[in-house]
């Protein structure tokens, strides 16, 4: 039983010292899931004393009005016979207090220094854990004294905000609750009773405690309370015995109390019956008997909260990606990896895996072959131009057979337009290849890690693509050229001749170049033309795929990487800057996560040796 409880005060503890608790928040946390004691009851009910009595030390302020002004998580951790006492607060790692008194003084002291030097209240816990053989393995949590009426020095509110912060601990279903209520008031008036019916109408979590038995009237008892015949709880009532105030001023030590307790149950007619089950020893363990209970009650569920939120935290950790390397090695190593990862989703893109890719077929499937028919060759074979092309390339001689070089200014000047569409075709794929360039990085969790990074490899992988860019334009207008500066005589070989217009120079060189003849040369160069338009439509894409698509793929990042070689390691360092943020929130995470995989693996070992 003792390890089993010692289990869930340890890993309460851990939760503790990550913020990893719940007690004002409405997150389910593994602290909620793991079952305490807490400690209810109005102001001077006996609340201090009862704690006191169940730990065996004189350690909590006293004083009259509000005293617990801020919840008291105390662990109790029992000691092997013979061990010397000692105390630990969270907010003092690794300082142990012997003097008790001093443990006192620093409650008051951390009290003061969150809600200062007056009667407020604040809901952050002091956390303090006891190590004793004196003590039994228990979680109780000290909460503020309910109260009817602010007095002096507190806000009005004061009444409502106790209230509502006891309800933050008592509603949870994991919560025990300790309800304090003294004998010598009616139990109508208990303000324990009043809200722990509130929160457990059934009683299943609540146990009574009844103190100040040997202070009521004369003539009076608190026998049918205790028997259960007043108000019934689930679990029998409890009557205490605690110091006097006479005692405490005469420093009466616990154990005596203790025994003075016992002798007052066994010896009073009224108790004597009940004397077995009464008292702040049997109290003690009662309350750890009934917890291990309820722990054990609680290991399925704790189990699975535990392995869902591994689960969580390790999907975080892995969205928030891997801590930096400390040397320039592993810095140079880690920048590598993420562009790799970068590459790889770019060539994703391209190759059909992820979308966008189809966006650069869609260039060459429509928009080229839309733009090369839009393309106004009818300007340049008008009957007009072409009789002045024809005209200007004779010269001061006229053509014997064809009008050769007026078919080559009239074919240059039609084709050169193509140049237009092709290096549209051009702009449209490098706009594409960038988007993608945009998406990929978008789509690369790690470079969100590192926004300078980001930058710098965008950056890059954007001034490649431009220098594809010109090569390709390069290319792809030098096979515009190309037809331009060769015509394919075949094609020619294969028109008819006409011998009687294009040889027989008695004509007037006007007559020979009417109307019909002239349109006969349009639709000749029209012919050809359409021909060339044809093989380029074709041949343009090649050349874009090869200059900047099959580039991209193979060599995006090469001189990024080569200028990545060069830096020195400051460089690479602010390459890697991360927001303080997220390396805090990275921190924090691997810590809660390795808490709830020890967590998950000691009470794994619990519930398999049940």
């Amino acid at each position: 039983m003792e390890n089993l409880i010692s289990l869930v005060n340890k890993i309460q503890r851990a939760c503790t010292a990550l913020g990893d608790h719940g007690e004002a928040s409405a997150l389910p946390t593994l602290w909620d899931s793991l079952p305490a004691i807490a400690v209810v009851g109005g102001q001077s009910s006996g609340k201090s004393s009862v704690l006191e009595s169940i730990v065996g030390k004189d350690f909590l302020p006293r004083g009259s009005g509000i005293v617990t002004r801020r919840p008291l998580v105390l662990q109790l951790h029992k000691l092997e016979e013979g061990s010397r006492e000692y105390a630990e607060f969270l907010h003092i790692p690794r300082k142990r207090f012997t003097d008790f008194a001093a443990v006192r003084k620093e409650i008051q002291d951390e009290t003061d220094r969150e809600t200062g030097r007056t009667k407020q209240i604040s809901s952050v816990p002091i956390h303090l854990s006891i190590y004793s053989p004196n003590v039994v393995n228990l979680t109780l949590i000290d909460l503020p004294g309910l109260t009817k009426v602010a007095v002096e020095g507190q806000p009005d509110s004061i009444v409502q905000d106790i209230e509502n912060m006891v309800r933050s601990y008592i509603e949870k279903p994991n919560c025990i609750i300790l309800a304090i209520s003294p004998a010598n008031q009616d139990l109508a008036t208990s303000d324990a009773i009043k809200i722990s019916r509130e929160v457990d109408p059934t009683g299943e979590r609540t146990f009574g405690v009844l103190t100040k038995i040997d202070l009521m009237d004369k003539g009076t008892d608190a026998a049918d309370i205790l028997e259960g015949k007043s108000y019934r709880l689930k679990f029998p009532w409890i009557g205490v015995v605690n110091r006097s105030q006479a005692d405490i001023n005469k420093n009466v030590d616990m154990i005596a109390a203790r025994r003075r307790e016992r002798e007052y149950f066994s010896t009073t007619p009224e108790y004597k019956h009940l004397a077995q089950r009464m008292g702040s020893e049997h109290l003690a363990k009662m309350l750890s008997k009934h917890l291990e209970t309820v722990i054990k009650s609680r290991i399925p569920g704790i189990q699975s909260l535990i392995s869902k939120t591994v689960l969580e935290l390790e999907n975080e950790l892995s969205r928030l990606g891997k801590p930096i390397a400390a040397d320039a090695g592993g810095k140079l190593y880690t920048i590598m990896e993420i562009c790799r990862l970068f590459d790889q989703i770019y060539k994703e893109h391209l190759d059909g895996v992820r979308p966008g890719g189809d966006k650069i077929y869609y260039v060459f499937d429509n928009q080229l072959p839309a733009a090369l028919k839009r393309l106004q060759f009818d300007k340049q074979l008008s009957m007009e131009n072409i009789r002045k092309l024809i005209t200007e390339a004779d010269g001061y001689q006229p053509h014997l057979i064809a009008p050769e070089q007026g078919y080559r200014r009239l074919i240059e000047s039609s084709v050169v337009t193509i140049r237009g569409p092709a290096e549209a075709a051009v702009d449209a794929v490098h706009a594409l290849l960038k988007e993608l360039v945009h998406k990929a990085i978008s789509e690369t969790p790690e470079l969100k890690q590192y926004p300078a990074l980001r930058a710098e490899v965008g950056n890059a992988a954007i001034e490649s693509l431009e220098r594809m860019r010109d090569t390709s334009k390069k290319a792809t207008l030098q096979l515009v050229d190309m037809e331009c500066s060769y015509l394919t005589v075949d094609f020619f070989r294969k028109l008819p001749q006409d011998v009687d217009k294009g040889g027989n120079p008695t004509h007037s060189i006007f007559d020979r170049y009417n109307d019909s003849y002239l349109r006969r040369i349009g639709t000749t160069v029209l012919s050809y033309v359409n021909m060339v338009c044809a093989s380029l439509r074709n041949s343009i894409p090649k050349s874009i795929v090869y200059c900047q698509v099959r580039e991209a793929k193979r060599s995006l990042l090469d001189h990024f990487f080569t200028e990545m070689g060069k830096l020195e390691q400051k460089r690479l360092s602010n390459l890697l800057n991360e927001d303080p943020a997220v390396m805090e929130r990275r921190s924090a995470l691997a810590k809660r996560l390795e808490l709830y995989r020890s967590a998950q693996s000691e009470i794994d070992a619990v519930a398999w040796s049940k």
